[in-house]
Parts: C-alpha cells; sequence; structure tokens
C-alpha cells in the first residue's frame, strides 16, 4: 500500500491489543506479521513469568533481535512493546523505513483486559510497571496513536488511512489522555 512504511510496529503495553491489531493490519496490507514476544529468549521468558520486570540489558539483544528480523522480513508488522524511545530508535536503526502505531485504553478497561487473559509468560502484575516504562510516540515520531476501543478492523483502517496520508490528523478522541 502506497505510503505505508516498510515497517510498521504495532507498540505499547501488555494487553493494549498489539498482537490483535499487528495480525489484522498485516492481514489488511498482505504483509507477514512478526510477535515480538516470539523472539524474547527462554531468559527473559522466564523473569517475566517469575514477575520480574526486564532491565534495559535483558532488551538490547531482544530488540536487536527484532529490528533484524524486521529487516529481512519487511515489508511487515510488528507486534513489540517498544514502551521506550530509546528502544524504538534502536528499532529504526535497521535502515528502512519505520513508523509507529500507539494503540491505547482508557485505564480501566486496560486493566480489565489484563486481569481477565491469560498470556503464556506475562503475568497481570507486570502492567503497571509497563505503564510506568512507557513513553508515548513523540510529535517528532512517524506514527500514530489511536484509541483502541472498537474492532480491530476499525483500528486498522485508521492506522492505515493516517500512514498512507489520507487523513493528516487523528481526531482529538484518538489522542492519548495527558
Amino acid at each position: 500500500m502506497t505510503g505505508v512504511p516498510a515497517v510498521v510496529v504495532i507498540m505499547g503495553p501488555s494487553g493494549v491489543g498489539k498482537t490483535t491489531l499487528g495480525a489484522t493490519l498485516a492481514d489488511c496490507l498482505g504483509r507477514p506479521f512478526i510477535d515480538a514476544d516470539d523472539l524474547h529468549p527462554a531468559s527473559n521468558v522466564a523473569k517475566m513469568a517469575a514477575g520480574v520486570a526486564l532491565t534495559d540489558e535483558d532488551r538490547w539483544p531482544w530488540l536487536d533481535a527484532v529490528a533484524a528480523r524486521a529487516a529481512e522480513r519487511a515489508p511487515v508488522v510488528v507486534a513489540c512493546s517498544s514502551l521506550r524511545r530509546a528502544y524504538r530508535d534502536r528499532l529504526r536503526d535497521i535502515h528502512v523505513e519505520v513508523a509507529f502505531v500507539e494503540p491505547f485504553l482508557p485505564r480501566e478497561v486496560h486493566e480489565a483486559r489484563v486481569r481477565d487473559r491469560r498470556h503464556a509468560f506475562m503475568p497481570p502484575g507486570l502492567l503497571g510497571s509497563q505503564l510506568l516504562t512507557l513513553e508515548s510516540l513523540a510529535d517528532d515520531e512517524r506514527g500514530v496513536r489511536v484509541l483502541y476501543t472498537g474492532t480491530a478492523q476499525q483500528a486498522a483502517d485508521t492506522v492505515i488511512a493516517a500512514l498512507s496520508g489520507r487523513v493528516t490528523t487523528v481526531p482529538r478522541e484518538a489522542q492519548p489522555p495527558g
């Protein structure tokens, strides 16, 4: 699809809907989908399963693996937490065009989703540390923020329109609070 960058990364904390939105977006764009959770080394998985938040030292090799896989599979859609700007900068180092999509939810909806779902290694107790770590997309970062309370298809349509330049602004209600 014209205008949509070679790599689109769906970012955000656990339970925000990265995998569902990413798979839907990949299907709409006719691209492969990569779930970065599948690329975590066993040591990261064990830490998270034990309820221990990852450190930057844990994340750097994982982010490098995600970036390498994205570069070799581009054009592609990737679901990867990318919570901090520094993590997104690391992913941008792959030397192809990258844009980030930041889905977000009202806090109470997000907490309920995490509490009510089962994840292989991400216990609900780690959501708080992820939200504290989260640095929303800055104005100078290519990407879009999207309120994700509707369907994955509705969110994907909004993302495609924004990234392909068919809309120049995302409605105010689609911007995260604060």
